[in-house]
């Protein structure tokens, strides 16, 4: 059985702190470095292979070497585009900036933008961008004759944590609105089928009245990455356009066009990657692929984020405060390991996102907390008399040595009484061992009523013995003492027998009060106080005797 067990509505409190507590914390994320490293190890292990419908057409470097340095003139990009056009292509991301004018002059850019007409299902990106440091983003378009020509336009804004990762990405976004879908999402959206899909996405509750000079994000998702870098099929721009690629090999399929050859562009960190980074172009190709097949990642909102954790906790908490579960290390592991499994099933089966970490770490500070209860419980108890909850003998010899030790230093006077109950053993035999025990826990209350200050100690030692130890007790205060416990026993009037005329269960009180010098011991006090207790019996019972000494040797 548990031993710590408050009373049901102090465990509910108890319960509900750590609950809501740990709710807020959730909300707020504190743990999100645990949370990414768990769903990083999963994500990297839920690999997936890509359905063959999503291809790259990469710069890379053999396009480079064959086809000049970067940029290229844009008719180029034309004779790529109606190449892709006539092989029956489904869209095409353009991940390329096209802000500025062809430097070759405006027929170049012309020549273009009939190609995106002729194809007539491209997408091409938009840029968040601030122009100066500290400066306001603004938005970055094509040029406008490539604007015009463009099937649609598509947001490039990747979103990197606070480790520089792509876990995730917001599907539409804009500055002051959050109007332009992900690049990805732009270019499926061109199939009609695609585009009359709901949009997934964790909400922003901002999005809807954003400022117009800000940028504003909306429909956050986390990315199902296919795998590490390399996982999708690619083709080299070169031999696209050379007419190297069978046109069978992209008839149907969606393709990004992108750089991957290194220096162009930065690559990404992503959980798939570990320290191998991955190029925007396969970034985007992902995101096309998981968006395709209904396979984004939303995180949870921070409200069920938060009532989530807090009544995990909440359970877990009541059910370690509760008497009926006496395994507490085996239940807290048994709940953390729930907590990750139930965060794997929801990632799994839903494509939800609970962030664990807040949940485990409340878990195992709760189990914490309990045994630290606990030891502080079992200590309490290891020094307490079951039947009078005085102290017991281990106790007493503690204190009883510290505060000699402490009377040494200061030359104050220290008393110590011992007390035995009258006539126990007869009242005992006479009404039976209950009554008998109801008499000692009588007697222990008594007697405790008279240790008041914080050093005082009253103690059962053993049968019906007692002792109070009283520091800083000159001879005239523990007469008083022992004056007031005998005038509230014989108020008590406990007697057994024949109705008034049995015999009268009382308290003898031996006294000892010195001023220990450097070779006084605990056995010395002791022995004098039962010799003192041994005269009081020789006396008749029901009083004291004190006796008192200074500077014992």
């Amino acid at each position: 059985m548990n031993a710590f067990a408050p009373s049901w509505p102090l465990r509910i409190a108890i319960a509900l702190a750590a609950a809501g507590l740990a709710a807020l914390i959730s909300v707020y994320g504190a743990f999100w470095f645990l949370d990414d490293a768990f769903y990083d190890q999963h994500l990297a292990a839920w690999t997936y292979p890509p359905d063959d419908d999503v291809v790259i057409v990469a710069i890379d470097d053999q396009s480079l070497s064959e086809l000049g340095q970067w940029p290229w003139p844009r008719d180029l990009h034309a004779e790529l585009l109606e190449r892709l056009a006539h092989a029956g292509v489904h869209g095409v991301a353009m991940d390329l900036l096209f802000t500025e004018p062809d430097r070759n002059g405006v027929a170049h850019d012309d020549r273009l933008a009939e190609a995106m007409r002729y194809n007539g299902r491209v997408a091409l990106p938009v840029l968040a961008a601030a122009p100066s440091q500290n400066g306001l983003p603004v938005e970055v378009l094509p040029t406008p004759i490539l604007a015009d020509a463009a099937a649609t336009l598509g947001h490039t804004d990747i979103e990197l944590d606070a480790e520089g990762a792509a876990r995730g990405l917001y599907l539409r976004a804009g500055l002051g609105e959050a109007r332009w879908p992900a690049l990805a999402l732009a270019t499926i959206s061109l199939d009609p089928a695609y585009a009359r899909r709901p949009l997934p996405g964790l909400r922003s509750p901002d999005a809807a009245q954003g400022s117009p000079y800000l940028w504003t994000r909306d429909h956050y998702v986390r990315i199902r990455y296919a795998g590490p870098p390399g996982s999708f099929a690619q083709v080299s721009y070169a031999d696209v356009v050379a007419g190297r690629v069978p046109a069978e090999l992209l008839h149907g399929r969606w393709v990004v066009v992108g750089v991957t050859a290194a220096g162009l562009a930065p690559p990404f960190l992503t959980p798939m990657s570990g320290e191998l980074r991955m190029p925007g172009a396969e970034y985007q190709a992902n995101v096309m692929e998981m968006l395709l097949h209904g396979r984004a990642i939303v995180p949870l909102a921070p409200l069920w984020q938060g009532v989530l954790t807090g009544s995990i906790v909440f359970l877990v908490a009541l059910c370690l405060l509760a008497p009926v579960f006496p395994r507490a290390l085996l239940l807290a592991s048994a709940a953390a390991l729930a907590t990750l499994a139930a965060s794997i099933f929801l990632l799994r089966l839903g494509n939800l996102w609970f962030a664990p970490a807040t949940a485990v770490v409340a878990i195992v500070l709760c189990y914490l907390a309990w045994m630290v209860g606990h030891l502080r419980h079992w200590r309490r108890q290891a020094h307490l008399d079951t039947l009078t909850r005085l102290a017991n003998r281990r106790r007493f010899d503690h204190v009883l040595e510290r505060e000699l030790g402490s009377a040494r230093r200061t030359h104050m006077p220290l008393t110590l009484a011992l007390i035995d109950v009258d006539h126990f053993k007869a009242y005992n035999d006479a009404e039976g061992h209950r009554a008998g025990d109801r008499v000692l826990r009588q007697v222990a209350r008594l007697i405790a009523a008279h240790a008041r200050r914080p050093r005082d100690l009253a103690a059962r030692f053993g049968g019906d013995e007692f002792a109070i130890v009283l520091p800083d007790t000159s001879a005239e205060g523990a007469a008083q003492v022992a004056e007031a416990v005998l005038a509230d026993m014989r108020a008590l009037n406990l007697r057994h027998g024949d109705g008034l005329g049995g015999a009268k269960v009382s308290l003898s009180i031996g006294i000892h009060t010195c001023v220990p010098g450097p070779r006084t011991r605990e056995r010395t006090l002791f022995d004098a106080a039962d010799a003192a207790l041994y005269r009081a019996k020789e006396n008749g019972r029901n009083g004291y005797v004190a006796t008192q000494a200074f500077d014992v040797e």
